[in-house]
């Protein structure tokens, strides 16, 4: 699957469970597997509640994994480490989060904000130096040198979003975790921030995990896309792959909501409704979690859990339909 690409990350049967009232246990994130390789920017999709948020967090130690490892350049991100060596990994991998406004301290100066990872890490020796490095990584992100002084509520919402990116950089770390930084804009603004993003990516060589719901800003973005529904992972594929030839009932589902320009195709193309709400996490369905709400459903969906398996190169699903033992009673229902 790699082709002689180098790995960066190696996501292995990550679980993230929270224990909740009456010995419950909510099933955030529960066994996913993939990888993301130097350079590219992976794109984690899915409707709210799938998990996909709680995944980013948890890669990034903000959430300690139930289950599974997260492996970082070779190294289990989760095994025990010393104060030393989590400070180390701090500063190799950062994260943009969802809102720009309540990710940032109302009480510190934008200076302060975007300075805070050169103080932790020690990468500035004198407060020129520190102003200069402040100023520099503001303009980077399309600000002024003066905003320095300013606090967090003097700006627009993308403003702050291009504050929490350059606090990012400011460590000059190799993977970000981009958790929805355009849902809280204005769509005027979100293509912008996600140019700014790609021109970072090829300036510093970035690798992004970027998490959305916004799957037409994701096939701008991302060279490879992760499908997740309800804790599971439903299908990977390239960019172009997934969006020319989706496999999973989902992720034509979610296609197929993607409004298109051209009136007379818009009119004409097939929606496909995904009927039901989602399940609940804390009891999710047996089988295929997706089963409840699948148009194509199975008798073997109800029993057996679909393996994540590899159906053609780099194109990676989790669903019976292309299990030839399972397929025959699909087929047979559509004659």
């Amino acid at each position: 699957m790699d082709k002689g690409r180098e790995k960066l990350l190696e996501i292995k049967q990550l679980k993230k469970h929270f224990q909740i009232d009456r010995g419950s246990v909510l099933k955030a994130v529960d066994g996913i597997t993939f990888d993301i390789y130097k350079g590219e920017t992976f794109g984690l999709v899915g409707e709210s509640g799938c998990g996909k948020s709680t995944a980013g967090r948890t890669i990034m130690r903000l959430y300690e994994a139930t289950e599974g490892e997260v492996v970082f350049k070779g190294e289990d991100v989760h095994a025990k480490k010393s104060k030393k060596d989590l400070i180390k990994f701090n500063r190799s991998m950062q994260m943009i989060f969802q809102d720009p406004y309540a990710s940032l301290n109302p009480r510190m100066t934008v200076k302060d904000i975007v300075a805070e990872g050169l103080d932790i890490h020690k990468l500035v020796n004198t407060k020129a130096e520190r102003t200069a490095r402040v100023n520099e990584l503001l303009e980077t992100v399309g600000l002024n040198s003066e905003h320095g002084n300013r606090y967090p509520h003097e700006f627009s919402g993308g403003q702050r979003q291009r504050i929490g990116i350059a606090r990012a950089l400011a460590v000059d770390p190799e993977f970000i975790v981009a958790d929805e930084p355009i849902s809280a804009l204005d769509v005027s603004i979100q293509a912008q921030v996600v140019n700014l993003l790609g021109r970072l990516q090829k300036e510093r060589g970035l690798t992004y995990l970027f998490i959305a719901h916004d799957l037409s800003m994701v096939k701008h973005i991302s060279d490879r896309v992760g499908v997740m529904y309800l804790g599971n992972m439903a299908e990977i594929a390239t960019s172009d792959d997934l969006y020319e030839d989706p496999m999973h009932p989902y992720t034509q589902a979610l296609l197929s909501a993607i409004p298109i320009s051209d009136p007379e195709v818009e009119r004409s193309r097939e929606r496909i409704l995904i009927e039901g709400d989602l399940p609940s996490p804390i009891n999710p369905p047996s089988g295929c979690r997706f089963r409840t709400r699948c148009p194509h459903v199975m008798d073997v969906c109800s029993e057996i859990r679909p393996e994540f398996k590899e159906h053609k190169p780099e194109h990676w699903v989790a669903c019976h339909l292309y299990d030839e033992e399972h397929n025959k009673e699909h087929k047979a229902r559509l004659k």
